[in-house]
C-alpha cells in the first residue's frame, strides 16, 4: 500500500475519507511513551441516571409501544438501517430505560473513567420543574408517596439542568450541571494522579408530547453553549482539561493536528478531563458550538464530528459490530472512539457479553456500559468491566509496543 508523505497531502487525503491509507500513512517509529488517545477505559452511559418510576414506564409502554412498533415497520430500508445501527434491537421503553446508578462519585471511586451528563437548555429557571409524566400519575390516583421519589434541589434555578427526557426520565443524582461538575472536581482533588477522566456531555432537545401539558424543550443556541463552557472552565479549571487548542497546537485545523498525533502524553494527561459534547447531527445544532470557531478555538469541549471536518477529534461510533473496520483503522489515525458494551439494555437482558468484548477489542478508547457491577432489574450474570482491570488499560489497537500503565 502506497504511504503518502506527511504534511498537506496527508492531511488532504484523511479528509478525503480514505480509512485504510490514512491507517498506514500514520505509521511512524513508536516509543514505550503513552499519549491521551492511546489508552483504553470503561464509563458509564446516562451516569446521573437514577431510574424512571415503573407505573410511569409502563403508562409509556401503554401509549407509544404500537406506535413505536408501526414506525419501525414503515421505516424505509435506508433509515432503518441507519436506526437499527444506533438501536439495534427492537425494545420497548421501559427495557431501554431499565438501569440506574447512584451518585458520579460512585462511579468514580469504582473505577469509571468517563461518565455522561445529559445538559437541558433552561436559562430562566423552572422550565423542567413538573414532569407532565408525573401529574399523569397524580391524575390517575396515584400518590407521591406511592411514586419513586423526585428530588426537586436547583430544578426552579436558573441554568443548564441534567435528566433524560422531559417530563419522563428526570430523577438524577445532581440536578444542576454545575453541581455535578463541583462533584467531579472534588473528586479529583480527591484523588490527584487519576488517569483521564472522559466526559460525554449531550446537549438534549428530545420531546415527549405524549403526557398533558408536555414541556417543550429549549433549543441549544450559542448563548446555551457558551454557558456549558464558562460552567465548564469555572467549576474544573482550565488547569484541569485537555482542550481542543492543546491538540490542535500549532497545526492549521484541530483535525490536523489529530493525524499528526499530537495528543498531549498520558503522563502530562493525569488528574485532568476531556469533555466530549455530544448535539443532533444538523448543521444548524452543530454550527450553534463551532460556528466562527472552526476548529473550537477556545472551547473546552470537542465535538462529537465526521473525519474531513476541520474540527473532526472525536467520533461517537457505538456499534462496534457494525463499524468493526472502522473503529480500529480510525483509531490508528488518530481520533478519539466512544463505542458501547451494551444498547439499550438488551444485552443484559440475554446475559451475552459479545458486543462488550467486540467493542473493547476494536480500540475504541471509551467503552460505555450501563452494567458496570453486579446485579441487575433482569437477574442475570452479565457485568462489563475493563479487561485485565484497573482504570486504563493500553489501548489493544495503537498503544506502543512498550506500553506500560501504571495501576
Amino acid at each position: 500500500m502506497k504511504k503518502f508523505a506527511t504534511g498537506l497531502g496527508l492531511i488532504a487525503a484523511c479528509a478525503a475519507g480514505a480509512i485504510a491509507t490514512c491507517g498506514a500513512a500514520q505509521e511512524a517509529p513508536r516509543t514505550g511513551e503513552v499519549r491521551l488517545n492511546e489508552i483504553q477505559v470503561i464509563g458509564t452511559h446516562n451516569s446521573y441516571a437514577q431510574g424512571v418510576d415503573p407505573q410511569l414506564l409502563a403508562m409509556v409502554d401503554a401509549l407509544l409501544g404500537p406506535k413505536l412498533a408501526a414506525f419501525a415497520k414503515a421505516m424505509p430500508e435506508k433509515m432503518k438501517a441507519d436506526w437499527q445501527e444506533y438501536h439495534p434491537n427492537f425494545t420497548s421503553m421501559s427495557e431501554g430505560l431499565n438501569y440506574r446508578y447512584t451518585t458520579l462519585t460512585d462511579q468514580l471511586d469504582a473505577g469509571m473513567r468517563s461518565l455522561e451528563i445529559d445538559i437541558n437548555n433552561d436559562p430562566q429557571g423552572g422550565r423542567y420543574a413538573r414532569p407532565a409524566g408525573l401529574a399523569a400519575l397524580r391524575a390517575k390516583g396515584v400518590k407521591d408517596s406511592q411514586m419513586l421519589p423526585y428530588d426537586t434541589t436547583d430544578m426552579e434555578k436558573p441554568g443548564l439542568k441534567v435528566f433524560h427526557v422531559a417530563d419522563l426520565d428526570v430523577r438524577s443524582s445532581c440536578n444542576l450541571f454545575t453541581r455535578c461538575l463541583k462533584q467531579l472536581r472534588a473528586w479529583s482533588d480527591a484523588h490527584p494522579d487519576h488517569a483521564p477522566i472522559f466526559i460525554l456531555v449531550e446537549a438534549k432537545s428530545d420531546a415527549l408530547p405524549i403526557f398533558p401539558n408536555a414541556t417543550p424543550p429549549l433549543a441549544f443556541d450559542r448563548a446555551a453553549f457558551d454557558e456549558m463552557d464558562q460552567s465548564i472552565f469555572r467549576e474544573i479549571g482550565r488547569d484541569k482539561l485537555v482542550t481542543p487548542d492543546d491538540v490542535r497546537g500549532h497545526h492549521p485545523t484541530l483535525e490536523a493536528g489529530v493525524l499528526a498525533h499530537n495528543w498531549p502524553m498520558l503522563a502530562k494527561s493525569r488528574g485532568k478531563f476531556v469533555f466530549l459534547l455530544l448535539t443532533a447531527m444538523d448543521p444548524k445544532a452543530l454550527a450553534a458550538y463551532h460556528a466562527g470557531r472552526e476548529n473550537l478555538e477556545g472551547r473546552a469541549a470537542f465535538l462529537r464530528a465526521t473525519p474531513g471536518q476541520s474540527y473532526a477529534a472525536f467520533l461517537l461510533l457505538d456499534n462496534a459490530d457494525v463499524r468493526a473496520r472502522e473503529i480500529p483503522e480510525r483509531v490508528k489515525q488518530g481520533y478519539l472512539v466512544r463505542a458501547r458494551a451494551d444498547i439499550e439494555t438488551y444485552e443484559a437482558k440475554v446475559d451475552d457479553p459479545g458486543r462488550a468484548n467486540r467493542a473493547f477489542a476494536s480500540g475504541a478508547q471509551i467503552v460505555s456500559t450501563d452494567f458496570y457491577k453486579p446485579g441487575n432489574a433482569y437477574g442475570t450474570n452479565y457485568v462489563v468491566r475493563l479487561p485485565g482491570g484497573g482504570e486504563a488499560r493500553c489501548n489493544p489497537v495503537n498503544a506502543p509496543k512498550a506500553c506500560r500503565l501504571q495501576r
